[in-house]
């Protein structure tokens, strides 16, 4: 996790805390039922309540502020105030509300946090409703900020004026606002794990492509059926490469692409590249990210014929390794100087080293932390090997369908 979601977890359990202690008086009056006699103290089960009420508002909101989310939040953040009534707004318009009063009030919604919305602070004020059977008497706005600023506000509802209510509500709103910027957190990573993909995509040499619609081109007349194969696996290797949707993959798409892209490999090198696959079949089924392989087989390829007019030999293995898969990439080519191998991993590209080797293993490490980064083999003329090792399972990680 970064140090942005480090900080904002641990406000966000701060502020959980400060509800927690505020509202644990109301509770407390209220009494717990006799189910909650085990939990502690009426402060104690109050906490807890606040805690458990919060953890069931925060997915909604993970998924940023919109009217479906804020119409799933409102209910459980009125539970968490106690009041009477309570609306979530952005800053245009009302979301959701909950509770008695929206015929009337929601109209009002609007102006009432139009200073909010300006000034990014909270204020009460009067709600301005003369029903007398109305139990909405005050209001407190608390805005509702994100890394752009204030994106809309909370507003709830009480019978009279509180100074609690005022500090409740605020402390809310504080939450609320972590949980929105976790939120922006998530697309943000979304969107750089996406970036990191078409990165990955523009590297797919168009050298390459030419070189293997060259290499198909030249068995059309020798060898029709050749060139029709080679033809099929250039159609389902870019099909899978440029594929739209998805994170994660199978080990078994992984490899069936890799071998793809061998074949066209092979089609132009000839009996150059030699290649050897050992793969257990227990492993086949694990997830791991999308387009991590191919990269390492495309670097171990490149080098590995460099200079090297006898030709060279891959080796690709997978294998079970208890509760991870352990996925080597070797080659006997000219290798790599450490201190280049190093640049190249800081993210340092020099000339005619890619960006394959950074790419997957930085994309490895955000997904399952450092310890599951590249470990890397190599010198100059002792070939390279290159160690992937993924977990079986891991909370979150899924292939998608293609």
């Amino acid at each position: 996790m970064s140090g942005i979601a480090l900080a904002a977890a641990a406000a966000a359990g701060a502020v959980l805390l400060a509800a927690g202690f505020v509202l644990g008086r109301f509770a407390a009056r209220r009494g717990g039922r006799a189910a909650d006699a085990d939990l502690g103290t009426p402060v104690e089960r109050a906490t807890f309540h606040t805690l458990h009420t919060a953890s069931l508002a925060a997915p909604p909101l993970r998924a940023g502020l919109t009217e479906e989310t804020a119409r799933k939040a409102a209910r459980t953040l009125r539970s968490l105030l106690g009041t009477e009534a309570l609306c979530l707004t952005d800053r245009g318009a009302v979301l959701a509300w909950d509770g008695p009063g929206e015929d009337h009030h929601r109209a009002h919604v609007p102006g009432q946090a139009a200073e909010t919305l300006a000034t990014g602070r909270s204020r009460s004020a009067h709600s301005g409703c003369d029903d007398p059977a109305c139990p909405l008497r005050w209001a407190v706005i608390a805005p509702l900020t994100g890394e752009d600023g204030v994106l809309g506000a909370l507003v709830a509802y009480g019978s009279r004026e509180s100074a609690v209510l005022v500090r409740a509500a605020t402390e809310l709103a504080r939450w609320v606002s972590v949980q929105l910027e976790l939120a922006e957190l998530d697309r943000s990573r979304t969107r750089i794990v996406e970036a990191e993909i078409r990165a990955l995509r523009a590297q797919i040499s168009p050298h390459f492509i030419f070189n293997s619609l060259a290499a198909i081109a030249s068995f059309v007349r020798t060898d029709p059926e050749r060139a029709r194969e080679l033809l099929l696996e250039f159609a389902d290797f870019t099909r899978y490469s440029f594929r739209r949707h998805g994170e994660f993959a199978q080990l078994a798409d992984e490899l069936r692409s890799v071998e793809q892209y061998l074949a066209l490999a092979g089609a132009r090198f000839g009996d150059r590249l030699k290649v050897t696959l050992q793969i257990a079949p227990e492993v086949l089924p694990v997830t791991l990210p999308f387009l991590c392989l191919q990269p390492l087989v495309e670097n171990a390829v490149k080098h590995g014929l460099q200079d090297r007019e006898r030709g060279c030999r891959v080796t690709i293995a997978a294998r079970d390794a208890g509760a991870e898969a352990v996925v080597t990439v070797e080659d006997d080519g000219i290798g790599m100087d450490p201190e280049l191998l190093r640049a190249v991993l800081r993210g340092e590209h020099p000339a005619g080293s890619g960006i394959g080797l950074s790419n997957v293993d930085e994309r490895l490490r955000q997904v399952y932390g450092a310890e599951h980064g590249l470990v890397i083999e190599t010198g100059v003329g002792a070939g390279m090997k290159v160690t992937v090792r993924v977990p079986k399972y891991r909370s979150g990680v899924h292939p998608s369908a293609p």
